[in-house]
């Protein structure tokens, strides 16, 4: 099936912005956008829009710019969500009565075992398949304030994270530690689910700490 126009141009200029082309300071037309993509201006309106939604560009007075991440507020807000998903299963370890739910543990766990068995080609939207899992987890401990904080820290640090799985192989590693994960929660071995979690979000912070780092230097070496 042929991608549509719209999507097309959509996800070119999503990979420039992530890549890094769109240069720090630079401002990009509607009109301009077009003429070089050699397309109508409605297909890149409705990419900016959709750009504008993920975080990815700022409306300036005169165009379109990108954001840059500050990676002291990236650091920031990963260390909100390990607390708070570290949390998820440190209360059942230090309460017996607290119990993680087993059908919504194995409910999730087949979506993810269907997606080791044919997982996608490294792609920005797996961000929202990561976040599902990590939600997913949370919830089953059963508290609901703890999900809301999450919902919250994800939505503010979605497009950065969306460099995670630019990586070849980061996503196949990704699935794999998931169900580690979430099969040692659902067995109620609790200990080494807590130690398996903070490496995962760990290494997930690293990863995303040297792409997006990596994105802004080329922003700045192409405006140099």
């Amino acid at each position: 099936m042929t991608t549509p126009l719209r999507d097309q141009i959509y996800l070119q200029l999503r990979d420039e912005v992530l890549s890094g082309t769109w240069r720090t300071g630079e401002r990009h037309t509607e009109p301009a956008l077009a003429r070089r993509l050699g397309v109508s201006r409605t297909p890149v309106r409705e990419a900016l829009t959709r750009l504008l939604a993920d975080g990815l560009v700022r409306r300036e007075e005169y165009g379109y710019s990108a954001v840059l991440p500050s990676m002291t507020t990236i650091r920031d807000l990963y260390e909100v969500r390990i607390a708070v998903e570290l949390r998820g299963i440190a209360r059942a370890i230090e309460n017996p009565g607290v119990r993680h739910d087993r059908a919504a543990l194995d409910a999730e766990l087949q979506h993810w075992y269907a997606l080791r068995a044919a997982p996608p080609d490294p792609t920005p939207e797996f961000v929202l398949e990561d976040e599902r899992f990590h939600t997913a987890l949370l919830a089953s401990s059963g508290n609901g304030e703890l999900v809301a904080t999450l919902t919250s820290v994800n939505r503010r640090i979605r497009t950065v994270r969306m460099y995670d799985f630019l990586v070849e192989g980061r996503i196949e590693t990704s699935i794999a530690e998931h169900i580690d994960i979430m099969e040692n929660v659902r067995d109620g071995q609790l200990d080494k689910a807590l130690r398996l979690l903070h490496e995962h979000i760990g290494a997930s912070l690293e990863i995303v700490v040297e792409r997006a780092t990596r994105a802004l230097t080329a922003r700045h070496s192409h405006g140099g």
